[in-house]
């Protein structure tokens, strides 16, 4: 039987909204929509989609490292901003991460975060690579 491990990030809305960081069953790991939150809980680099997007992928790197998962492992990511046009600001921090990986990606645009600040969130997928 596949256990499903939660993986948290701490952030404030997890419990509110009910929902997890991440999710492992089996060999799959899902990484929620990830936010651009510092530490302080709050939007952290505000106008800068790049800083954003870095925050964004190191905190969905933790998850997966917590999850059991690598960022080679990733098979997709999702890349949500509120501005297409600075598409190329977040392409630049993704690619300075996932470069040598080459996941599916998808960039997309959307209407709005819930917080005004967030100009950006991060999605993932992984399958777990078992060696034996």
């Amino acid at each position: 039987m596949n256990a499903r491990r939660l993986v948290s990030s701490g952030s404030p809305l997890e419990p509110e909204i009910g929902f997890s960081r991440a999710v492992r069953v089996g060999d799959h790991v899902a990484v929620a929509g990830t936010a651009p939150i510092g530490p302080d809980g709050r939007a952290a680099h505000p106008g800068d989609v790049y800083a954003q997007t870095r925050l964004c992928l190191e905190i969905v790197r933790r998850a997966i490292e917590e999850a059991g998962c690598t960022l080679d492992q990733v098979i997709r990511t999702r890349i949500m901003l509120t501005d297409i046009d600075r598409w190329r600001d977040a392409a630049k921090a993704h690619g300075e991460v996932f470069g040598a990986i080459r996941p599916a990606s998808t960039f997309l645009q959307v209407s709005r975060f819930i917080d005004p600040d967030w100009l950006v969130e991060v999605e993932a997928d992984c399958v777990v690579q078992v060696t034996t």
